[in-house]
């Protein structure tokens, strides 16, 4: 009874571990511990415990951590200007890096605009956002 108790304080641990790094690291030998109690429940012997512990967890750690990690852990999408990036817009005012002249329209919204390779780009063409640099649009020709 003993074991049992022991595998359900790893178990209980390993789980607080998880939720306090979120890093998929540690629920995969709380699941294997979670066995180790059972087994330790039905009176099977301490290194069978620790055999079925290994071998759940190395199981559980191979075969469903690469789903988990594919469904859980996504990139966070883009969000207001890093948004931008990569997307069309058409010039409203020649973008002239010398002049610090240029607007981009994109997105219903008039932009302040810069030429990536401090090329002259003439209003009513197509260009695509490369970066940010503060508030302006870091476009080249589409």
């Amino acid at each position: 009874m003993t074991w049992m108790v022991i595998w359900l304080i790893v178990t209980a641990i390993l789980i607080v571990m998880e939720i306090i790094s979120l890093g998929l690291t540690t629920i995969w030998f709380a699941g294997g511990a979670l066995v180790a109690a059972l087994m330790a429940y039905l009176n099977l012997h301490w290194m069978i415990q620790i055999i079925g512990f290994a071998a759940v967890s190395l199981i559980l750690l191979i075969f469903t951590r690469p789903i988990a990690v594919k469904h859980l852990m996504k990139e966070p999408e883009k969000t207001n200007v890093e948004g931008l990036i990569g997307k069309t817009g058409y010039v409203t005012k020649t973008i002239n890096n010398l002049k610090a002249e240029g607007e981009v329209k994109l997105g219903g919204m008039e932009w302040t605009a810069r030429s990536k390779d401090d090329s002259v780009i003439e209003k009513d063409e197509e260009v695509v956002v490369d970066s940010i640099s503060g508030v302006k649009l870091i476009v080249v020709k589409k």
